[in-house]
């Protein structure tokens, strides 16, 4: 009975994080970064991929460190990886929801001057994974700068790459793409270059990949 419970408490969270991550764009001024990621069928050199990038099956998320739902979604994401392995690849890409949440864009700016000392996919978890904790701290650089000394990073370069343009610009860049294609809400996934209905569950995550290996 409480594990039913606690299925049951997961899903809820799910659903009501992403109805809370949904939002109507406003014209965001940026400037595209010169190396912009690739479509979402695409898998190009700017991108963070974790995986084969060149497996049967590519999953593509736009995502907000910010966001709850993207926080909701992270282990079943992590869930699917471990299970499909070589099988499929992941593919992360900025959408900081900047109007709602304060810290989203210098989240990205830490995950990318992190990934400048090999430790991209390390910040990307250790950020979801204590979401809570600097969602709304009004000096979530300190916040970030502690997590790079934890991933035993440079944290002189680490703190004078955050405010690196051409990182900023790789941002506004992922940011821009997603506009262009139509993303209105985070997270955003696409299966093989298609849009899909965020699952409700990691079973139906699950299904849908599965289905797609067996193509």
């Amino acid at each position: 009975m409480k594990h039913k419970i606690i299925l049951w408490g997961s899903v809820i969270i799910i659903i009501i994080a992403a109805v809370v991550g949904m939002f109507f764009l406003s014209n965001k001024p940026s400037n595209p970064a010169d190396n912009i990621a690739g479509q979402p069928g695409q898998i190009s050199m700017a991108d963070w991929v974790r995986g084969d990038a060149n497996a049967k099956v590519t999953l593509v998320e736009y995502s907000d460190f910010q966001c709850p739902a993207c926080a909701a979604y992270y282990p079943l994401v992590k869930k699917l990886e471990e299970k499909f392995g070589s099988q499929m690849s992941f593919t992360y890409r900025h959408f900081p929801l900047s109007q709602i949440h304060k810290n989203a864009e210098l989240a990205a700016m830490a995950a990318e001057a992190a990934g400048l000392q090999g430790k991209f996919w390390e910040m990307h978890d250790m950020l979801f994974e204590n979401q809570t904790a600097w969602s709304n701290n009004y000096n979530a650089k300190k916040v970030f700068i502690g997590y790079a000394e934890k991933l035993v990073l440079n944290t002189d370069q680490f703190e004078n790459d955050l405010d690196r343009k051409d990182l900023r610009d790789k941002i506004a860049a992922n940011y821009k793409e997603g506009v262009s294609i139509g993303i209105n809400g985070t997270p955003s996934f696409f299966v093989n270059g298609v849009k899909i209905t965020n699952p409700k569950s990691y079973e139906e995550f699950e299904k849908i990949i599965s289905e797609k290996l067996a193509q």
